[in-house]
């Protein structure tokens, strides 16, 4: 019989114990669930011993961050759940052609959702979560339930309709709810990275020190990058009480350390000011090197004649970089500098043109002259939206754009933010490939937390913070086209005008619901003779053709910026995926014709609706005649 799909994401428990298996087979055990059935599980006592170099007799006090809700926020990352996107064409921009995405919804819900389709195919990851500063909103999290109570609760809202509440200093859960939001996430987001993937998070003083902990602990403290400093403001507060913070930080993890690496900066006219050729050696400009060194080495003790005959000794305490020998090998090769009179202390000579990397090496700390400064970045959406709409917070293109550099990302990748906000990350995106050409593309994840009603953009229409993001998207995507427009009418000889059709500066718009599928899962007590005809069709009333589509695309792992052909064949209508990725038909009457056009096509996947065949019959029919005409074509229904 054909294979029914699951529509669901995947189970992380069950997928994490096959990795541990496949490691360790002996650890694998087998134990009966809440039904009774037998399935795989693994002996923790067997694994920590697989584990220690030491017999391991009990759970002995080791060096860890824990916190009220820690287990049960493991667990909730874990559990599959059946939420799914909808398509949102009203609201997109170039639905067709674009392979940028921005999704409305929870992002906990939006990352679950997701981790099939981008597993492992991000590039690089930024957001700009919640600080914990006693007035912000998180996401609401009742870490008492149960995993079933967990489950049924999935899609629903709190009392006042919303999933955020404010996070006090005065909830006993101060910390333990902030890090619980945060835990879940990491989890999830950190599978989606590539292997030499990154992921930057800003943050300031409140949480920094936890978020160092259990980024160490979701991605393994070997991975920590840096904790960067970004200079905010460009002057003090007179008023604050101890001391004017004119800083946060973001903080930087790799997903595996050995395989990313970090993208070096411009060489600026100032660094390269440096190097010189005042003795006009053949092989370029230099800048001269200390030659001694603290770590005393004994070899490397001795006196240094000068070409004017003075002898020079190494500065107490501290000795020569190099041996004697090592040192009239570089004199020799006119490499040591006694300064203009031949008479200085002697330093080793560093050209430019032979150092190791290309470019500069990036520092810890973001000047706000380089990156911009948070009264930049606000007025950067002033400006955009006219004097109105005003976001509270928005970071500045320019420090996006120079995160974007440090996580080297090349011209095809993909970059999500999963507390995007007013869409800077997507502004910065968008202009990087403006600049260079590139193809980069975005993930905005935003959930549509209601504009405060006194606040400037809810005077000036905007409901919700998705509202002005996307927006936000909108007009810079114009911007960047005009300015393009401009260069290219003023271009110098030689250069090259910019391809306009080439820049992507749309975005498909989706928006977290629950499953297509209705509820079937009821208790016979339950049902009456209503309920049986409404379920004649497992598909829920309000569900378009697109909508069956995403959750097919999400389900089999597919992108969903994939090209979409839509075509007729007989009186049917046909979705065909990336020439043939896909082919899905959710009519209820399937014309039987249509399977050998199909068929022809060689898809790797063909999905139908169950309610497409009156009988197992003819379904079957239809399996056969793939075999018969496309063998490596799977079928399957929904």
């Amino acid at each position: 019989m054909m294979e029914k799909m699951k529509m669901s994401t995947p189970d992380l428990t069950d997928m994490n114990i096959a990795k541990i298996g496949a490691l360790f087979p002996n650890v694998i055990t087998e134990i009966r669930d809440e039904n009774g059935d037998i399935k795989k599980a693994v002996d923790f006592d067997l694994l920590r011993q697989v584990l220690s170099k030491s017999l391991v007799e009990d759970e002995n006090e080791r060096y860890r961050l824990d916190w009220p809700g820690k287990k049960a926020s493991l667990l909730k990352a874990n559990t599959p759940i059946t939420k799914t996107l909808r398509p949102c064409r009203e609201e997109s921009v170039n639905f067709e052609t674009t392979e940028n995405l921005y999704i409305e919804g929870d992002n906990f819900e939006v990352l679950k959702i997701l981790q099939e389709s981008y597993l492992g195919k991000i590039k690089m990851i930024y957001i700009d979560p919640p600080y914990n500063t006693g007035n912000d909103f998180i996401y609401r999290d009742n870490f008492s339930k149960n995993k079933d109570e967990y489950e049924q609760d999935l899609g629903l809202t709190d009392e006042e309709g919303g999933k955020l509440f404010r996070n006090t200093d005065a909830n006993g859960r101060y910390h333990s709810d902030w890090l619980s939001m945060m835990y879940e996430r990491l989890v999830v987001a950190r599978d989606l990275l590539k292997d030499d993937g990154v992921i930057f998070i800003s943050i300031d003083d409140n949480e920094v020190h936890n978020l160092r902990k259990i980024c160490d602990d979701v991605f393994g403290e070997e991975n920590f990058i840096a904790n960067l400093i970004w200079e905010r403001a460009y002057a003090p507060k007179n008023d604050a009480k101890y001391v004017s913070n004119s800083h946060d930080y973001i903080v930087v993890y790799s997903k595996m350390i050995e395989s990313f690496i970090i993208g070096r900066l411009e060489r600026t006219e100032e660094a390269d000011a440096r190097y010189r050729n005042p003795d006009n050696d053949p092989r370029g400009v230099w800048k001269p090197s200390d030659l001694s060194v603290k770590t005393y080495n004994a070899e490397c003790d001795y006196l240094i004649t000068t070409p004017s005959g003075r002898k020079i000794e190494p500065p107490a305490g501290r000795c020569w970089s190099l041996s004697k020998k090592a040192f009239f090998e570089r004199l020799s090769d006119n490499r040591i500098w006694f300064g203009p009179d031949g008479n200085s202390v002697p330093s080793i000579k560093r050209f430019l043109t032979e150092l190791k990397f290309e470019g500069m090496a990036p520092t810890s700390i973001l000047f706000y002259r380089e990156v911009g400064h948070s009264q930049e970045g606000a007025k950067e959406v002033v400006s955009l939206f006219e004097g109105k709409g005003h976001f509270d917070g928005p970071k500045p293109v320019r420090l996006l754009s120079r995160l974007l550099t440090l996580a080297n990302t090349q011209p095809n990748d993909t970059i999500v933010d999963f507390f995007s906000g007013s869409s800077t990350t997507a502004h910065a995106v968008m202009q990087l490939n403006a600049e260079d050409g590139g193809n980069r593309k975005f993930i905005m994840v935003q959930l549509p937390e209601p504009c405060d009603e006194n606040s400037e953009a809810f005077k000036a229409g905007y409901k919700n913070i998705a509202e002005i993001g996307k927006e936000r998207i909108r007009r810079a995507g114009k911007k960047i086209v005009e300015e393009l427009k401009k260069k290219n009418q003023q271009l110098e000889l030689g250069e090259e005008p910019v391809d306009l059709n080439k820049l992507d500066i749309g975005f498909r718009v989706y928006k977290t619901d629950t499953s297509n599928l209705k509820d079937v899962f009821y208790h016979p007590s339950e049902l009456d003779q209503g309920m049986l005809y409404s379920l004649e069709s497992n598909i829920k009333e309000d569900r378009t053709p697109e909508d069956l589509l995403t959750q097919v695309l999400l389900d089999l792992g597919l992108e969903l910026t994939l090209p979409i052909e839509t075509k007729q064949m007989f009186s049917n209508t046909v979705y065909i995926v990336q020439t043939n990725a896909l082919i899905a038909c959710f009519d209820e009457n399937v014309d039987f014709r249509i399977v050998d056009q199909i068929a022809d096509l060689k898809p790797l996947r063909v999905v139908f609706k169950d309610a497409s065949f009156i009988n197992d019959k003819d379904r079957i029919n239809v399996e056969e005649r793939f075999k018969r005409l496309s063998p490596e074509t799977k079928a399957t229904v929904i």
